[in-house]
């Protein structure tokens, strides 16, 4: 059996202030007890599960209880069926911008949960109390609706969905890694959100027509239907992506940049605030009003954030790109990997390849195999720019080891896509290492240690292209 090249011994990111090399075992955030270096009871995973599983399926049965006391039974599985349409649709579009580094389904699980359940629930009990405070107060019903539903509605409604971010950035940190995993579970978290929220206006809908004395799905439901999920299915997962940026750009911060890492967050809550508090209050200025503000604002932003979201993603790959060849040179991947990585239509190929020839379980672990790279890329860069946690090593040494162990099916696989794919890489985009064999002849030294001055781990060079090769016939997909 072969056997692995040597694991780093070399921290790219000591220069830049992290200061834990190979061998260091850090849990961030995890207290102990002091004299028994186990974490208080409180901090362990199992009661953690425990305690959010029966927080989510009470407020999910209370939330139920509420919305179907407004709307009836009817009503409700009126709301219900209607509601849940465009709910897959949006979960693919997120899931489709996670598909650099896809994060763990039970993140994207949670965040549902929480804006369906949680958010939901907080959301109707402090609108409720809220609405009828201002109109006791006031004794000015019409103006106590318009202000709970431009002012106290916004600030309830996003802080509730925010929540979930604040949670998935304190505790499951590995997973939170920039832009793209603050909008996806923003998005997830909304769309969640957002799903109850239309079983309760739908059904209310439905209701009122029944009252009037229409049969089936008369005006007022259609209406309904028509602005909140066939015009706006993307309102509140708009308004929350722009928490989620803040909290994304907040994660690719130096933890040493703690004011940095506060205000973000909170930036972007506020723009979400404003945002939602625009939207809802477009309904005061009458039909053209509305339209105005969809068209004029809505619509450009949402255009506005996805390309933004796109074009991270598309940086995502090149960092990919740009990272890996470290460990390619080290012996970890082939040559061919990072370009094949790098590549959104090489992964797809790869995965093909691999279950044409190996079966599903062949394809899975050339998915896995591409996650795990992915992190490892992420992770290098994140180091060498001094933003990389106290468990790096013990992050790559574990990421490395997944690497090696699904290489037997991935290896074939991802030389295939590159071969496939070999015709859109120009031979000058090449990493300078690989340009000919002055140092490594036609293919990197599969087992030289890493920390040696003259490999490109110690003497990191981000992105070295640019000179022609002087081989034309070598071709860096053949492994």
């Amino acid at each position: 059996m072969t056997t692995p090249p040597p694991y780093p011994t070399h921290d790219p990111g000591a220069h830049a202030g992290t200061g834990f090399g190979a061998g260091t075992s850090i849990r961030a955030g995890t207290a102990v007890r002091a004299g028994t270096g186990r974490p208080h009871w409180w901090q362990r995973r199992l009661v953690r599960v425990i305690a959010l599983v029966t927080l989510l399926a009470l407020s999910g049965l209370v939330i139920l209880a509420l919305v179907r006391q407004q709307t009836g039974t009817e009503g409700f599985l009126v709301g219900l069926g209607l509601a849940v349409l465009p709910v897959p649709l949006l979960i693919a579009a997120f899931r489709w911008l996670d598909r650099v580094e896809p994060g763990p389904w039970r993140n994207l699980i949670f965040s549902f949960a929480w804006g369906a359940c949680a958010a939901a629930l907080i959301a109707i009990v402090a609108n409720s109390f809220a609405t009828r405070w201002i109109a006791t107060a006031t004794a000015d019903p019409t103006g106590a609706d318009t202000l709970g539903a431009t002012v106290i509605a916004p600030i309830v409604e996003e802080s509730a969905k925010a929540a979930a971010i604040l949670l998935i950035f304190l505790f499951r940190r590995r997973d939170f890694t920039g832009i793209v995993d603050g909008v996806v579970i923003a998005g997830i978290t909304a769309t969640g959100f957002a799903f109850t929220e239309n079983i309760l206006y739908l059904g209310t809908a439905f209701g009122t027509d029944q009252l009037s004395g229409d049969r089936g799905l008369a005006s007022v439901t259609v209406a309904t239907f028509f602005v909140r999920v066939v015009m706006s299915p993307f309102a509140h997962p708009l308004f929350t992506v722009l928490t989620g940026i803040g909290f994304g750009i907040a994660a690719l911060s130096a933890d040493r940049q703690r004011m940095r890492r506060v205000l973000l967050p909170i930036t972007g809550l506020l723009l979400a605030m404003g945002t939602h508090a625009l939207w809802n209050g477009s309904s005061t200025l009458g039909d053209f009003g509305f339209l105005a503000v969809y068209g004029v604002f809505m619509v450009p932003a949402f255009g506005l954030l996805t390309w933004l979201v796109i074009w991270t993603r598309q940086r995502e790959l090149r960092t990919v790109r740009a990272e890996l060849p470290a460990y390619a040179a080290a012996g970890w991947l082939t040559p061919a990997e990072p370009f094949a990585l790098g590549s959104m239509r090489a992964r797809r190929l790869a995965r093909a390849y691999a279950t044409r020839t190996q079966g599903k379980a062949a394809a899975r672990a050339v998915a896995e195999y591409e996650a795990y790279a992915t992190s490892l890329a992420f992770l290098r860069h994140r180091a060498l720019r001094g933003r990389a946690g106290a468990d790096f090593a013990v992050r790559e040494r574990e990421l490395l080891g997944a690497l090696w162990s699904r290489r037997d099916a991935a290896r074939p696989a991802l030389t295939h896509a590159a071969q496939t794919t070999a015709p859109r890489v120009p031979l000058w985009a090449l990493p300078q290492q690989w340009q000919g064999p002055q140092r490594y002849g036609p293919h990197p030294p599969p087992h030289e240690p890493y920390g040696q001055a003259a490999q490109p781990y110690a003497t990191p060079q981000p992105h070295p292209y640019g000179n022609p090769h002087p081989y034309p016939g070598y071709n860096p997909y053949q492994t």
